[in-house]
This record gives C-alpha cells, structure tokens and sequence, in this order.
C-alpha cells in the first residue's frame, strides 16, 4: 500500500485551479497513447492514476474505446472524474496505489501516463497491471539529462521519484516479461511551452520569446529526422510505449 503521508498529500492535488495546463499537457499525452495503439482495437480501457480524468476526457471525445475506467489514489482527483459525465466512463473509484481492484484479465488495454516516476514500488504495479490487462501503455517524461542529480529538489518537489531513458524504461518492462509493440518519443509542443513560460511562470511575452521557443522545437525536430533515433530519444521530453504479455516469463523475482 502507499505510504499513508503521500497518500494524504495527493489526496487534495486536484482541487488547485490549474485545469487549463493539466488539459493542454493531457491533449498531448492522449495522442500519444492513440498513436502508439493505432494497430490494436481495445473495447474495455483502465487508466492507472488517471489523476482528474484529463486524459480520459479526450480518449473519451476521440472515441477510442467504448468503456473507459479510472482508479486514482486521490479522492479529489476521483470527484472530478466523476464530475465531468463522460459518456464512455463506466467507472471512477479510489485505489490504494498498488492493488488494482478488479479480476485478472478485466481489461484490453491498462493506461499508466505519467505515474510511474511517482512509484516507490515500480515493479510490483508493472505486475499488477500484467494481471488486469493484455495490452500496457506507459508514457513517462524524459526527465533524464546529465547532471539531474544537482536539480533533485526540482523533481522532487513535483514527486518524481524515479528517472528514466527510453533505454532504461524498455528494460524494465522487458525484465518484468513485457513485449514492446510500438513505441513513440515526444517533444514538449511549443504551444504547451509557451502556456507555462508566459502564464504559468508569468513571463513577459515577447516577439523574441515566442520566436526562440518556435525555432528551437523546430531544429530539434529538423535534427532529429535527419540524425535518427538516438538524436530523437536526447531531445525527447516523454517517451510512451505499449507492451504485451509476453510468452517468456522474465521478471527477476
């Protein structure tokens, strides 16, 4: 079970007015997902940590599965969910960070978009998500970059626990006995930069900055087509795969 004190700490996260970043942020990541999922046709979908349904209010508007369910260990975060009426949501419940409750093989598909970096125990969730699920999406940001350590408080402040590559993620789910089907590395869009330069931190909005914030998204993604995957994966901001259950039974427990 998670830790009583960060279970308190993030049961009020979303009653805070910053609605309008975690849609535009949620927009992005809910692409990812549908892009990465394009082969597969799942019917019954669970989102992991679906936090305030951010995610499930776009997959539920692009009709990407005709049952969607959330769980969500902060009860604010539930209320919201339940609140936005989605047509496609079937159901919203609290969950205690680790056991998901519902029977083994309940699902098609189980969504985990930017949770794992929050996870103390990262490979007993990977586990339970192998239980309810066929198919496993995980998107993390890339929060990776030398020198990370001398920036711990940053990461630490926003929860994140655990850093990964895509190198290092890919590893992980492929020694929990996961098969990578698709995967896809992203860049923070310039509009989402331009949300948190100028309304979040409140920064004078200039000619110049919106300029510089268009150009280097523009010569990052020019270098990375022409450069490959390893350019891609160093400039990526987030990285989201999907795996399957595979035959071989890796994990190292």
């Amino acid at each position: 079970m998670i830790d009583q004190n960060l279970k308190t700490a993030y049961d009020n996260f979303y009653t805070n007015s910053d609605v309008a970043w975690r849609m535009l942020g949620a927009k992005y990541k809910a692409q990812n997902i549908v892009d990465v999922c394009k082969e597969i046709k799942p019917k019954k979908v669970l989102e992991v940590g679906a936090g305030d349904g951010s995610i499930l209010h776009f997959l539920n508007d692009w009709h990407f599965a005709p049952e969607l369910y959330a769980i969500e260990i902060a009860e604010s975060g539930v209320d919201i969910i339940k609140e936005r009426k989605l047509a496609r949501l079937k159901e919203a419940k609290v969950f205690d960070g680790y056991k998901i409750p519902y029977e083994d093989d309940s699902f098609d598909l189980v969504i985990l978009a930017h949770v794992l970096e929050h996870v103390e125990h990262e490979r007993m969730l990977i586990r339970e998500l192998k239980r309810v699920a066929k198919y496993i999406v995980v998107e993390v940001p890339k929060d990776y970059r030398f020198g990370v350590d001398e920036r711990m408080k940053h990461f630490l402040d926003y929860g994140h626990i655990n850093m990964y590559t895509p190198t290092s993620l890919r590893f992980l789910l492929q020694s929990e006995g996961l098969e990578i089907l698709e995967d896809k590395v992203s860049m923070t869009a310039p509009e989402t930069v331009k949300f948190n330069e100028f309304v979040n931190r409140k920064a004078p909005k200039t000619f110049a900055k919106n300029l510089r914030i268009e150009l280097e998204y523009r010569i990052k993604k020019t270098l990375g087509n022409l450069l490959g995957r390893k350019k891609q994966e160093q400039y990526a901001n987030a990285y989201t795969v999907l795996t399957q259950k595979s035959d071989q039974n890796l994990h190292i427990f």
